[in-house]
């Protein structure tokens, strides 16, 4: 089947009153533009004759027992036979009659096309409000300035993409993250995007849709955030432990520290940095597993890191933390251990402390880190 240059793969899962149309659409604007292509229909465990109907409208069924939007996504893609891959729903709601845009976007070297309703028109009561003023919206925006992706309908689900480049984005999720997983990793892998207008029209069912606004929509935003380790961990570390850093020093340095405002300003300190550990951490693990790309930034970081820095830092911070307990101690000897010196719990044992949790923070995190690599590296062995 190598003759085939484009694969219109359709998600369904009981959609018999919609599903010749989407197919007759999809084989039309093909036929108009005199490109060898194919329908395949990604079925789901449709009860209702869907399958039936596909093979008699000439589209070819695939079955995909695994459940979920994005199985049964992965299902067709991975069998279709076309160098370029066009995905849309079967629910007569995308315009599957004007595929010249996506086809020639793609012939010019475009690893990802996404449609944008917002430019090519959104029929009244094609969208409901709540995603359409809100919803979409909000997500894309967020996903623009967390990936610099160029899309401006981050969920359209009308898409081309080569089969080429989905083999390199490495698709993982099986639910509604599909889609946003696609222009994600598009975007981490410096891929080309590009976006053509397309429409969006009411669709055909007479049911109400598989999607969830509220559960789908978090979860898509939780998708979002774990593949972004600088939002949801380097930001917000870097600017409690910023914070905590300015707030002990001025106490410490100015010789009247208050004693709950040193235990806040300690407590920032370690809740920073150990966000920015879990960057690492999560960063490391992503990038071994094939989730995230190991660019420049992350192969300095490695380079930089190594288990004996992070003890040797850990056990430098932690010696300091038993000084100054000792020290206390001692001070506190001086009394006979009745009444300790004033002042020494604030300007001493407070910052003792807090040094003693970082080094073993920095001891256990630096060991994590180690047994990620060590993991990958042996994988890597017996593979080969």
């Amino acid at each position: 089947m190598s003759d085939i240059e484009v694969s219109v793969v359709m998600p369904c899962l009981n959609e018999e009153k919609t599903l010749a149309i989407c197919i007759q659409k999809a084989q039309k604007s093909m036929a108009d533009m005199g490109v060898v292509g194919e329908v395949v229909i990604a079925d789901n465990g449709s009860t209702d004759g869907s399958q039936d109907i596909a093979r008699s409208e000439g589209a070819r069924v695939v079955d995909v027992e695994a459940k979920g939007y994005g199985s049964a996504l992965r299902g067709g893609i991975e069998a279709a036979y076309g160098t370029y891959v066009i995905m849309g729903d079967s629910d007569d709601s995308y315009d599957f009659t004007n595929l010249r845009p996506f086809i020639e976007q793609l012939r010019e070297g475009y690893d990802l096309v996404m449609g944008n309703r917002f430019r090519g028109g959104i029929a009244p009561g094609a969208m409901p409000p709540l995603h359409k003023y809100l919803g979409n919206p909000v997500l894309t925006f967020i996903g623009r300035v967390l990936f610099n992706t160029p899309s401006k309908d981050f969920h359209c689900g009308l898409r081309g993409f080569s089969k080429e480049a989905y083999a390199r984005m490495d698709v993982r999720t099986t639910g509604m993250e599909f889609a946003s997983e696609i222009v994600v990793k598009a975007s981490l892998f410096d891929m080309k995007i590009t976006e053509v207008a397309t429409t969006l029209q009411p669709d055909g069912r007479d049911r109400a849709p598989h999607l969830r606004s509220w559960r789908d929509g978090w979860r898509h935003l939780r998708f979002l955030l774990m593949f972004s380790p600088r939002w949801l961990f380097v930001y917000p570390g870097a600017l409690m432990a910023m914070v905590g850093v300015i707030v002990a020093m001025f106490l410490l340095f100015t010789g009247s520290p208050r004693m709950n405002s040193l235990i806040l300003s300690m407590a920032l300190i370690i809740m920073g940095l150990q966000s920015l550990s879990f960057a690492a951490i999560v960063r490391t693990f992503a990038v071994h597993e094939g989730l995230l790309p190991a660019k420049e930034g992350y192969r300095k970081l490695q380079t930089f890191m190594s288990l004996e820095k992070g003890v040797f830092g850990g056990l430098f911070i932690l010696i300091g933390g038993v000084i100054g307990i000792l020290y206390s101690i001692y001070q506190w000897s001086t009394t006979g251990f009745d009444t300790f010196p004033g002042g020494l719990t604030d300007s001493v044992v407070l910052p003792s402390a807090f040094a003693l949790v970082i080094g073993i923070q920095l001891i256990f995190n630096a060991f994590v880190l180690s047994v990620i690599s060590l993991e990958h590296i042996g994988s890597k062995k017996s593979a080969s």
